[in-house]
């Protein structure tokens, strides 16, 4: 009977010492190491392969746990949001790009409001200063105004 230490069965299995004792504190009762009078375990070979046997089983299930497959009826309902979603995505993209054919038309026609209204009142044209000689000769300077800008 070969008696084995808790951190030489942690060095066997890759685990913690404290996870080791984890593992005993959850074996039944008939497979539980006894203690000596120093209160160390006594660990022989039936309680080590109750440990790896233990300890085989608590993996196995969270193994399975994290690869459940995913149920057809969950699988369908995120299909049918996945796809409503696609439609939404869509329809947003198509008023996204109406929006800006709407922009652009506007400001079509605002420049062609702005060009009118300057091409029809010769009088209130701002783009040119007029200074008169005493000769009788005029002299044209071009203006920079605050609104210059939006006439040209």
């Amino acid at each position: 009977m070969a008696s084995k230490t808790i951190s030489s069965i942690a060095k066997e299995l890759n685990l913690s010492r404290a996870r080791v004792y984890q593992i005993i504190d959850m074996l039944d009762d008939n497979e539980k190491p006894l203690k000596d009078s120093n209160e160390r375990y006594v660990i022989d070979d039936s309680v080590v392969n109750a440990i790896r046997k233990y300890y085989a089983n608590s993996n196995t299930k969270t193994k399975q746990e994290k690869t459940l497959p995913i149920d057809d009826k969950v699988l369908d309902i995120m299909r049918r949001q996945l796809d409503e979603k696609d439609r939404q995505i869509e329809k947003l993209t198509q008023l996204l790009s109406q929006q800006q054919q709407l922009n652009l038309s506007t400001n079509r026609q605002n420049e062609k409001l702005l060009d009118t209204t300057t091409n029809n009142n010769p009088s209130q044209n701002d783009d040119t200063d007029v200074l008169k000689s005493t000769e009788g000769n005029e002299v044209k300077t071009s203006k920079k105004g605050l609104f210059g800008w939006l006439r040209r």
